[in-house]
């Protein structure tokens, strides 16, 4: 069998960066903020629906024992904060600490990057097939 060569600048760089920090940088920042349900809950957070409840009726399809688990490990993680109200019935906020406020632009790009190439092209097939 060949080695396979993969002569790039940004190859070498990959390589520098996993040398350097002894790990892939996005196998490490998808442990913090990948699955199924991780990058919707901050993306939601990340617009201002900061409820247990608002979330989920905005994510329908997760389960509350999922949610939960989901926004504990977030909270473990540093990305989000979690802020209790000593009220009846208790009040509780989701926001993004600062670690989690870095995300924001990323979350914006895929937002941008799912109406242009997903959502724009998907309505436009329907309106073809409409007519």
């Amino acid at each position: 069998m060949k080695k396979l060569e993969i002569n790039s600048e940004r190859f070498d760089n990959m390589v520098e960066q996993i040398k350097k920090y002894g790990g892939c940088p996005v196998s490490a920042t998808l442990k913090v903020i990948g699955g199924k349900w991780k990058p919707i809950i901050l993306y939601f957070i990340s617009v201002d629906v900061n409820r247990f409840g608002q979330l989920q009726r905005m994510i329908p399809d997760c389960s509350k024992r999922m949610m939960t688990t989901q926004l504990r490990e977030l909270e473990n993680d540093g990305v989000i904060h979690r802020e209790i109200f000593a009220e009846i019935p208790p009040k509780v906020i989701y926001t993004l600490t600062e670690r989690g406020e870095s995300l924001r632009p990323l979350f914006r790009e895929l937002s941008k990057w799912g109406v242009e190439n997903v959502l724009i092209p998907k309505q436009n097939a329907e309106q073809k097939t409409k007519t």
